[in-house]
C-alpha cells in the first residue's frame, strides 16, 4: 500500500521519519535541532545566534520534528488516513499548499498564545497541519465515517471534526492536558478553514472568483 500513496503524503511522512531518526541521541540529537523548534516570541530575535530564540523559518521546520514516537506515531498515522485522499482530490501543489499553510498557520496562532503566557515552551511537531488535513477532510467529505481510536466509535467525518476542534477549545482553555499545544491544532484548523473559503471565492473572500473556467451565463445558449 505504501508504494501507492500520492506523491506529497509519501514525501511528508518519509521526511517526518527521517528527521525524527536524525533526532535521536545516537544521531545528531536533539540539540542539533533546536533551531528548528518554534521559539517562542519573548526570547528575541537573534539572527546570529540562532539557537534558543524565533527564527521565521520555524514556522515551517518545527512541523517535521517531534518528541516521541507516540507522538510521530499518531501525526503520521492521521497524515496518511487524511493526507492521501486530499491529495487525490486536489493534486499535489494544491494539497502542499495547504498543508504547509496549516503548519505556518497553526504557529503563529501558538506564538500569539504564547505571548500571554507566564512561561511559553518551545513547541515541535506535525499535529497543526493534520489538524488542518482532517477540518479539510471533513469539509470534502462530510458523509465519510472514520472511527475513533479511543474508543473505536464510528461517526460522519464532519462530527469527527466538531468533536475534536470542541475538545481542542476546551482542552486549551482549560489547561487540563498541559504540554500539548491545544490553540497550535486550533490554529491549523482556522487556517485550513480560512484557505479554502478563500479558493472557494466564500465569505471573507466573497469578491473572489472560485478557480475554474468562467460560467456561461445563465440567459445564453449554445447552438449546435
Amino acid at each position: 500500500m505504501f508504494p501507492r500513496l500520492p506523491t506529497v503524503t509519501k514525501a511528508l511522512l518519509i521526511a517526518n521519519a527521517v528527521l525524527f531518526l536524525l533526532q535521536q541521541p545516537f544521531l545528531l540529537g536533539n540539540a542539533t535541532f533546536e533551531p528548528f523548534m518554534l521559539q517562542p516570541l519573548g526570547g528575541g530575535f537573534d539572527p546570529f545566534s540562532p539557537g534558543g530564540n524565533f527564527q521565521p523559518w520555524q514556522l515551517l521546520t518545527y512541523g517535521f520534528l517531534h518528541g516521541s514516537f507516540g507522538h510521530l506515531f499518531f501525526n503520521m498515522l492521521a497524515l496518511f488516513m487524511f493526507g492521501a485522499p486530499l491529495e487525490q482530490t486536489w493534486g499535489e501543489k494544491r494539497f502542499l499548499i495547504y498543508y504547509l499553510v496549516c503548519v505556518a498557520g497553526a504557529g503563529l496562532c501558538q506564538l500569539l498564545v504564547g505571548m500571554i503566557l507566564a512561561d511559553p515552551a518551545t513547541v515541535l511537531g506535525a499535529s497543526g497541519g493534520v489538524f488542518g488535513l482532517l477540518l479539510a477532510y471533513g469539509m470534502l467529505f462530510p458523509n465519510q465515517r472514520v472511527m475513533l481510536l479511543f474508543p473505536p466509535i464510528p461517526m460522519k467525518a464532519r462530527t469527527f471534526v466538531i468533536v475534536f476542534g470542541a475538545m481542542e477549545l476546551m482542552l486549551g482553555a482549560t489547561g487540563w492536558q498541559p504540554g500539548v499545544a491545544h490553540f497550535a491544532h486550533l490554529g491549523g484548523m482556522l487556517f485550513g478553514w480560512l484557505l479554502i473559503r478563500y479558493w472557494r471565492g466564500q465569505p471573507p473572500f466573497n469578491n473572489r472568483r472560485p478557480p475554474g473556467p468562467p460560467k456561461r451565463p445563465n440567459h445564453l445558449r449554445s447552438i449546435k
